[in-house]
């Protein structure tokens, strides 16, 4: 992986990462960071790249779901947010080389199948935040999908729950579903994770600072 590369190459030097690759992988690859969340993410089954992944199968699990590889969907291009699986094989088999045709060289690991939620809209806009850890704590937590009034906020007590996972460096992402619970999206490196498109940068780094140094 270029991330093991990378930071043994600065190793070399004498420059040590926060972030080990062991811990990078660990939240950077959903899959692996899976099974933290058990109930509380959707449920999700993983395939081989280039394999046909039958609809019969997918009838034992889902009603709807969506496509990801380990690490990113193909959202805000003509690829459909979610199937019913009710499609038939060979559609299903064509939109599957759309989605390998988008993500090029950056497919990454495999391919993701995940119960479609259905999440509640403010607006236009659906109500999702992100969450950064560092060190055991809590860096920040914001609105993470352009949401620009008045949203409900995850549960304080659901976003600590998951402030003592497996790594130094991490975010997550939660959602509010149509009925008002919550649910885990996403998880990922928090080195490689973007901040919220409000989100103050300079008091943000300032929170990972301290959060880091303690």
């Amino acid at each position: 992986m270029q991330y093991k590369q990378f930071y043994h190459k600065l190793l070399a030097d004498n420059i040590e990462l926060i972030t080990a690759p062991s811990e990078y992988e660990r939240m950077h690859i959903f899959p692996n960071a899976y099974k933290f969340f058990g109930d509380d993410t959707a449920f999700m089954k993983v395939y081989p790249l280039h394999e046909q992944i039958a609809i019969s199968d997918l009838k034992k699990y889902f009603n709807r779901f969506m496509v990801k590889d380990f690490v990113k969907s193909v959202k805000g291009t003509e690829f459909p947010n979610f199937f019913d699986v009710s499609i038939a094989q060979e559609e299903f088999d064509n939109w599957m080389e759309v989605f390998y045709q988008y993500r090029g060289d950056l497919l990454t690991g495999g391919i993701c199948i995940k119960e479609f939620l259905r999440l509640k809209f403010y607006g236009e806009r659906p109500n999702e935040y992100r969450a950064f850890y560092a060190n055991g704590e809590i860096v920040s937590i914001c609105k993470n999908s352009g949401q620009k009034n008045f949203t409900q906020e995850p549960p304080k007590e659901f976003v600590e729950k998951y402030k003592n996972l497996p790594s130094i460096y991490y975010t997550v992402d939660f959602a509010e579903l149509a009925d008002g619970t919550w649910k885990v999206l996403e998880a990922g490196d928090g080195s490689v994770s973007g901040l919220s498109e409000f989100q103050d940068a300079e008091q943000y780094f300032r929170a990972l600072y301290y959060a880091l140094n303690d």
